[in-house]
């Protein structure tokens, strides 16, 4: 029930005989977002030496690993909430509220209660958001908007700025290096590969891409599709756990903006749509959101290091996410089959 990324069921290419392996590879999703990604990054290095700039230094390319650990925290635990037909808009508020209860707890309880504190209250709001959509049946846009804005307002009552403080040991999280690669990086890869296993390897990931794919067929299945959305629920909100909990070593307290300011909310959806993934559920996977996540903060290292206007910027982010899912939407559609 995984489905292929690239042609229907049933769907034969109309080429007398074509080569299967390199067609696929070529047309992968995947492959293709980290095609871009190359791209992106060799125009962007092109462009800002033409300005006088120097982009392979270690110094970007630190900050541009460093830009992408959350966000791709957030995106891969969103790819599996989107694999599933679902998704949650409330993962900004979540890394907000997150931050300053592990900064809070921090301060008070040490570094091992924090992170539980912090993690507790991911799945308490992933398993409220996934009883919400599956057990109430509530659209998840809405479903989970509320539950974004239930956060909101507690914080905006609770906090009026940053609270708590991080310790030392813990903020080497947000800046430690081996080499020119952030040790945060260790831990989306480690993320990132747990959910690919995930979804790839085991049954709960078969139940994903099949409730995704046709949810009533894969109840007639024996699927446990309403189980299988509140669970992809509860790991989404884990990752974006681990996302807060890197934030806050970062920043070093806890901070009400932490999520919002990134629009990680957004950001998150566009770069697994730009990794491959239908936003209808059934097709996609983690490696490709890693890809988005990659283009995203590649982009976002060329226009800080050549000015652009915000507006510009936002402008070039819209049309590079609208023309990858026009791409995908076109190599998905089946080709007429002529007398």
């Amino acid at each position: 029930m995984t489905g292929d990324l690239l042609t229907a069921p049933g769907e034969k290419s109309a080429a007398p005989a074509p080569r299967p392996g390199r067609r696929l590879r070529l047309a992968d999703p995947v492959t293709g977002v980290w095609l871009a990604a190359l791209a992106v990054t060799l125009l962007g290095w092109a462009v800002v030496a033409a300005q006088g700039g120097q982009f392979f230094t270690t110094t970007n390319v630190v900050a541009v690993l460093q830009n992408s650990v959350a966000l791709g925290l957030v995106a891969v635990g969103q790819s599996m909430v989107i694999l599933t037909g679902s998704l949650d808009l409330s993962v900004a508020y979540l890394i907000s509220l997150g931050t300053l209860v592990a900064a809070q707890t921090m301060q008070s309880g040490g570094v091992l209660l924090a992170v539980l504190a912090t993690l507790a209250l991911s799945v308490a709001v992933g398993l409220a958001n996934g009883l919400i959509v599956a057990g109430l049946k509530v659209n998840a846009f809405i479903a989970t908007l509320g539950t974004a804005f239930i956060l909101r307002g507690w914080i905006e009552d609770q906090y009026t700025g940053p609270a708590g403080q991080v310790t030392a040991g813990f903020q080497r999280l947000g800046y430690d290096r081996i080499g020119p690669v952030p040790v945060s990086v260790l831990l989306l890869l480690a993320v990132a590969g747990a959910a690919w296993f995930l979804t790839r390897r085991t049954r709960l990931g078969h139940h994903l891409y099949a409730t995704g794919g046709d949810e009533h067929a894969a109840r007639l299945s024996g699927v446990r599709t309403r189980r299988t959305v509140v669970v992809a629920h509860v790991l989404c909100s884990l990752c974006v756990g681990a996302a807060a909990l890197f934030l806050a070593a970062r920043l070093g307290a806890g901070a009400p903006w932490a999520g919002t300011e990134a629009r990680y909310d957004l950001e998150s959806i566009a770069a697994v749509v730009l990794g491959g993934t239908a936003l209808a559920g059934g097709r996609g996977g983690v490696a490709g959101t890693l890809g988005g996540v990659l283009v995203l903060a590649v982009l976002d290292s060329v226009f800080n290091q050549l000015a652009v206007d915000p507006f510009f910027k936002n402008v070039v982010r819209g049309v590079v996410i609208i023309a990858a899912v026009a791409l995908y939407a076109r190599r998905r559609t089946p080709r007429r089959r002529t007398a």
